[in-house]
């Protein structure tokens, strides 16, 4: 669609009506010149959407009844059906041109707000990445290449896992499942430089591929003895085995849901959601849940 799409451009809008209206004249002249028998009626399909990109829904109408007019004064059909055949045809040819004007009216919502999304997450001072399905960054705003590539000015194209490796585990190759989450990583940057970040991020699914968007911050400064412990590093060693309870809470908490929204999933008390937490903060070494979550992607994703 995108080729054909300049013909409903804005600016284009005095000449495309002008060549619109010269084919439904080109159209008419042919079709009475042309034999009685001969209709041509089809044709005026071509002129209503062309110019459906720019003309309102009445005035669609009222091209559809002229064209329709035209089609059947040249025709040598029965008169005493004219009445009826020009009802169908008025409806054919107006709800064709009104069903191009919808699909161009929704393809413009479409790109308007992608562009205002793009112009918000340029602008954000927020560092905002997106990362496709081989663990390529796709798109990164100019925030997110100052904090990760300092000074390079362009992070697309660069592997996601030589600045946070964790985050790399967070896109599974060939896996479905979406999810949204946050933890908190070592964010290696462009500069050699070691700093902790905390990463909001979520998976989505964009042609049947999964990809993943994050916002990324530096804490480095605000972390203290409470940050991620040695014991939720993996070591090599065998992770401590998780009941079926367990596992559940941990799927939801890599969904991003609270703990009262856990326990309506699940069908228990909060109090059962938060001694299950505990539970797993204990195995795992760590002290919240973006600590949690790192340990998961890391130790438990062939379970989740």
């Amino acid at each position: 669609m995108m080729a054909v799409e300049s013909f409903w451009d804005r600016r284009n809008r005095m000449p495309v009506l002008t060549a619109s209206a010269g084919m439904v004249a080109v159209i008419a002249l042919a079709d009475w010149w042309t034999p009685s028998y001969v209709s041509l009626g089809l044709l005026y399909l071509f002129p209503i959407m062309l110019a459906a990109g720019f003309l309102p829904r009445f005035a669609l109408v009222l091209a559809g009844i002229v064209c329709a007019g035209l089609s059947e004064a040249f025709s040598s059909l029965d008169p005493e059906g004219r009445g009826v055949r020009l009802l169908f045809e008025t409806l054919a040819l107006a709800g064709c041109g009104l069903f191009v004007s919808e699909l161009l009216t929704n393809r413009r919502l479409n790109l308007e707000t992608q562009q205002r999304l793009i112009a918000l997450v340029e602008t954000s001072p927020a560092a905002i990445i997106t990362v496709d399905e081989h663990g390529v960054i796709s798109r990164a705003n100019r925030a997110a290449a100052e904090l990760l590539l300092p000074p390079g000015p362009n992070l697309t194209g660069q592997p996601i896992s030589s600045f946070l490796p964790e985050l790399q585990s967070a896109l599974c190759p060939g896996g479905g499942t979406q999810f949204r989450s946050s933890m908190q990583c070592d964010m290696h940057r462009g500069d050699g430089e070691i700093l902790a970040a905390e990463v909001w991020f979520s998976t989505y699914t964009e042609k049947g591929v999964l990809r993943l968007a994050a916002i990324i911050a530096d804490v480095s400064e605000d972390q203290s003895a409470g940050g991620p412990s040695d014991s939720a590093r993996p070591d090599g060693s065998q992770p401590p085995t998780l009941n079926s309870r367990q596992i559940a809470v941990l799927r939801l908490i890599l969904e991003g849901l609270s703990n009262s929204q856990i326990a309506l999933r699940l069908d228990v008390t909060p109090s059962a959601v938060k001694h299950t937490l505990e539970q797993l903060f204990s195995k795992a070494g760590v002290n919240n849940r973006s600590q949690m979550v790192r340990v998961a992607l890391e130790r438990y994703r062939s379970l989740l």
